[in-house]
């Protein structure tokens, strides 16, 4: 495994500390009495905290490892059904609801398509730790989405605005927006997708909402001119931000692993071409 690759190298950094710490005083040339004697005692002050760190973080390392050598393997192999098999077990049986062990396991379902047993997860995941639901709104909020569920989708993502974690605010403030412009309510859809194309930290985020204000809403918009001005000052914003397509594509692959970036890839790459074409 690579894991187990990472350890081996991660020991060998190790030992060829120890052995610097060890010959290092003594290569150094002699410029006056007991100069070895001081840099070793001093060298040594200094090098043995960090090496007995370095120590105690790869017995970490190969603990963490040996532990979940089962999950880490079917993670390395990405057998989707045997680690949701696995995953069904730690959390169902022995009742794990961590936040690692549920996202794992929805992000595994969603995989193989089996939308209707990430529901059946979040159902369960709400009587066990209801808390969790909000952590993993993103990935719950997919799995609607995908099974066409429009209006669920959109209860969902308003639900959870409040509960998600900070850092996926926007992209569930986002998905709001996009559930509502799937299910036909495009005034509410012009107003979410409006005020992040001008708010949004997020590049990605900023131009999907500046795309689909000019490419759709603006045609359907109560105030057409105020969309499309809307639309190019997010459209401004990443073109000042990324510079090229380039740019685009370098932004978006970081977050491809994620799910939620992963079913909206085809308006990513429409995107794209509309802000840099």
């Amino acid at each position: 495994m690579k894991f187990k690759y990472l350890i081996i190298a991660f020991g060998i950094i190790i030992a060829a500390a120890a052995l610097i710490l060890i010959f290092l005083p003594m290569l150094l040339p002699d410029s006056g009495q007991d100069f070895h004697v001081t840099l070793a005692v001093n060298f040594r002050f200094i090098a043995f905290p960090l090496l007995a760190f370095m120590a105690v973080l790869l017995i970490g390392l190969s603990a963490y490892f040996i532990i979940n050598y089962r999950l880490l393997s079917l993670l390395e192999r990405e057998d989707w059904p045997a680690l949701a098999y696995y995953l069904e077990h730690l959390i169902y049986v022995k009742g794990r609801y961590t936040y690692r062990n549920v996202r794992l396991l929805a992000s595994s379902y969603l995989v193989i398509s089996d939308y209707k047993s990430v529901l059946k997860l979040e159902t369960k995941t709400q009587l066990a730790k209801p808390l969790l639901i909000g952590k993993i709104a993103l990935i719950f909020g997919a799995a609607r989405i995908l099974e066409g569920n429009r209006q669920e989708s959109v209860s969902f993502y308003k639900g959870h605005l409040n509960s998600c974690r900070k850092a996926d605010k926007e992209w569930v403030s986002w998905f709001s927006g996009f559930t509502q412009l799937l299910a036909g309510s495009y005034q509410a859809a012009e107003a979410e997708f409006s005020s992040i194309s001008v708010s949004s930290k997020d590049a990605i985020i900023t131009g999907l909402s500046a795309y689909f204000l000019g490419s759709t809403l603006e045609k359907r918009s109560l105030t057409p001119d105020k969309c499309r001005n809307i639309s190019e000052t997010g459209k401004e914003r990443v073109l000042k931000a990324l510079k090229n397509a380039a740019g685009w594509k370098k932004e978006t692959g970081k977050a491809g692993n994620d799910i939620h970036i992963a079913i909206i890839k085809k308006y990513i790459d429409e995107a794209g071409e509309w802000i840099f074409k």
